[in-house]
């Protein structure tokens, strides 16, 4: 089993609320004092997406890079913007001074309104309200559920595990006796929400779909083998991404992933793993570097004699493993191969397609088989 590294936290993951609500009530007066002083008031955040992101081999992870980027109220072209980012501040620091939570979708509700004397909308979609949570996440280096902001609830745990709801009259539970459902992943996991108690398991296996994540639990795979089950149902949401880094860092369990046999499944991985580009500013403590991977390969089309349940690789599905072939953190020579495999064969192979062996072939064979030999992609 891979070692786990010695937890690290880091600021973000300690300070109050009383904190932050101190740095973004600082960034607003100084945008104050600019308009005092007649000058056209900016905010400034770090830049977002590919151009700005850079990977640290030496930590494993995905990082935000330095660059900022400045929006100015008198640039007609951020005028609004910039408008939206100020409402958007104001409400999430009353959400820290009034102890109150809500949803990306709340605070949308919350602030869209027509502009008095005028036709226009404040806000003319939620995409628009969540784009300027991330420029304040950004702003004021912090996490939007420490802004008391939160997505909606995607992903279910399963296993021997004992958590406390910190939030809810100190509530103790195990996960283990909440149904074959398990338990549904909050968005928001700070240990100061949700407390670790006890886990009685070796590893932490993440799985891709709601299918299979069921079959195993049918399979009573997390007793039999004592092991945390992490349903994703596709991308995994912050709140689980946030679970499985502090399963790892704070009980040192090893973390497997089971996903599709395809660039996406793959992609799925490399998230859990190294953290995305999207929220590379917070891959300190969503990511886990020292995950592996075990799930669908091209190999165990061979090996296991799946050629009859292959589907072909659509032209976007192509596309997308050639696209993984360049980023850096694809780089290592066995993931390489596997991509130019499965663009060679144009196949991709779903965990499902195990069904073809058996319903119980995944839980009684192939998954015990590949964490005993150790049967990794790194």
């Amino acid at each position: 089993m891979p070692a786990a590294n010695k937890k690290k936290v880091s600021k973000i993951e300690t300070e109050k609320p009383k904190e932050i609500a101190k740095r973004i009530r600082s960034m607003s007066e100084d945008i104050v004092k600019q308009i005092k002083k007649n000058t056209d008031p900016t905010f400034i955040t770090k830049q977002r997406g590919r151009g700005n992101v850079e990977f640290d081999e030496k930590k494993g992870i995905i990082e935000l890079g330095e660059k900022e980027t400045t929006r100015s109220f008198l640039n007609i072209a951020h005028t609004k913007k910039f408008l939206q980012t100020m409402l958007v501040t104001a409400k999430a620091y009353d959400y820290l001074n009034q102890n109150k939570t809500a949803s990306i979708r709340e605070i949308y509700y919350e602030l869209k309104h027509n502009i008095k004397g005028t036709k226009e909308n404040t806000f003319d979609g939620q995409h628009e309200s969540d784009s300027c949570l991330v420029d304040l996440e950004h702003a004021v280096d912090t996490i939007r559920e420490k802004l008391n902001v939160h997505a909606n609830p995607k992903g279910t745990l399963y296993g021997d595990i004992t958590l406390m709801d910190r939030k809810h009259n100190n509530d103790k539970f195990n996960c283990l006796k909440l149904g074959r459902g398990g338990w549904s992943i909050m968005s928001r996991m700070e240990p100061n929400e949700i407390e670790i108690k006890q886990v009685n398991a070796k590893y932490v296996l993440v799985i891709e779909t709601s299918a299979m994540y069921e079959r195993l639990i049918e399979e009573d795979f997390a007793k039999k083998n004592k092991a945390i089950l992490i349903g994703v149902g596709g991308q995994a949401a912050r709140g689980a991404r946030r679970l499985i880094h502090r399963l790892h860092t704070e009980k040192n369990l090893p973390v497997f992933a089971f996903t599709d046999g395809d660039p996406y499944g793959w992609y799925i991985y490399s998230v859990i793993k190294q953290g995305s580009m999207a929220l590379a500013a917070h891959s300190t403590f969503l990511a886990c570097p020292d995950a592996q991977y075990i799930g669908m390969t091209m190999e165990d089309i061979k090996t296991y004699g799946l050629e009859a349940v292959t589907e072909k690789m659509k032209p976007g599905d192509i596309k997308r493993a050639k696209e993984m072939m360049q980023y850096e953190w694809f780089q290592n020579k066995p993931w390489q191969e596997e991509l130019k495999n499965a663009i060679h064969q144009k196949l991709r192979i779903e965990q499902q397609a195990l069904a073809n062996k058996s319903l119980e072939f995944v839980a009684k064979e192939y998954l015990p088989k590949k964490i005993k030999n150790k049967e990794f992609l790194p």
